[in-house]
């Protein structure tokens, strides 16, 4: 068990830590894009399975997805209506996204902002994040930092008085995931939010 101020967790992330806290789904393993392995290795997570990249704004995360204006404008609507929340958009990938984060398929990444204000508070002092389920690969995902603590005991993780002087959020179910395709959204894993026909 390894639980540390906010600041000290937000520092130990910048430098490349792994870090864990609680969004308004499941709790999430995160680290600097860059450092995505440790992600895959403490997971023992196929190369196959890409991760999340979670951001405390629409504009954060921006950079790091490439299309037309007119697709753009289509994002940035799912994003207005459906962000902050429980719902992982799969875009074209930047070069500013590591291979590492989506080895089997680096053309393309899922962005999400979270509606935590814990998850919000550190992203926006770490910048976007590469994040994942918190549980072995597998394994149903942990539904308390406690638990998580428990399973991976050398990640950081917030003191009890941080989180409850924040509140976090209620914790649920995984995020509805739906990726950016020729013909439109197709949904990839149905999750916490559903999508109404306006989003296809």
């Amino acid at each position: 068990m390894t639980q540390v101020s906010m600041a000290t967790l937000i520092s130990e992330a910048l430098s490349g830590k792994l870090v864990s806290f609680p969004t308004d789904t499941v709790p999430a393993l995160a680290v600097l894009p860059h450092k995505s392995e440790l992600v895959f290795e403490a997971k023992r997570r196929p190369q196959d399975k890409p991760l999340i990249l979670m951001g405390a704004s629409p504009k954060s995360l921006w950079p790091y997805v490439q299309g037309t204006s007119a697709q753009r404008s289509i994002w940035e609507q799912m994003a207005q209506k459906y962000w902050p929340g429980a719902l992982t958009l799969v875009l074209p990938a930047s070069d500013k996204v590591p291979n590492v984060m989506n080895p089997s398929d680096p053309t393309t990444i899922g962005v999400r902002v979270p509606a935590s204000k814990v998850a919000i508070a550190i992203l926006s002092k770490t910048g976007p994040l590469a994040t994942t389920s918190a549980n072995y690969s597998g394994e149903p995902p942990l539904q308390t930092m406690a638990a998580v603590e428990v399973q991976f005991p050398e990640v950081l993780t917030l003191q009890p008085a941080e989180l409850e002087a924040i509140k976090p959020d209620k914790i649920g179910v995984p995020s509805t995931v739906a990726k950016w395709t020729s013909s439109g959204w197709e949904i990839l894993r149905a999750g916490g939010i559903q999508l109404d026909d306006s989003g296809f």
